[in-house]
């Protein structure tokens, strides 16, 4: 009886132990199969990487885009007359901040110029508030009057 009772719990004992090889044998499978998707995504995404390369190197192109250029801006060789001098540039714009100050907005807001004096940006007053000081900033493309007879458009 006690021998019955000993092969009962042996054939239990492997009918568990078949269970779970298969469990862990049907796990396998399934990720090798997982592994093998995952391949292939790699794959595909190496050649659109390739792909994406390859026609990156198409458009930066010096060639393409020099006449693309040519083509859409329509641009002018740079002309010696439209370099100024170092002293004709704008005096440097105010600190307007202090060194010490942890929020440098707030305090570009607390130290704001009056109307009429170079602002916080540090631009220029338009050439009629200029008052004849030879510092007045023309319109982007134009020549100063000292170089040409008039602005060029």
């Amino acid at each position: 009886m006690i021998l019955r009772l000993i092969n009962f719990i042996v054939i239990g004992a492997l009918v568990v132990a078949a269970a779970y090889v298969y469990r862990i044998k049907f796990d396998a499978t399934v990720q090798a199969e997982r592994l093998a998707k995952l391949r292939g995504e790699v794959r595909r995404e190496r050649d659109d990487i390739a792909a994406l390369r390859a026609e990156w190197g198409q458009l930066d192109n010096p060639a393409r885009i020099e006449a693309l250029a040519q083509r859409y801006l329509r641009l002018r060789p740079i002309a010696p007359t439209q370099f100024d001098t170092l002293d004709q540039l704008p005096e440097r714009p105010p600190n307007v901040i202090a060194a010490d100050n942890k929020d440098p907005i707030g305090g570009m807001i607390e130290n704001l110029e009056p109307a009429g004096v170079i602002d916080a940006t540090g631009s220029v007053p338009p050439p009629a508030a200029a008052s004849g000081s030879g510092n007045a900033v023309l319109p982007a493309g134009t020549v100063p009057d000292r170089q040409r007879g008039a602005p060029q458009q």
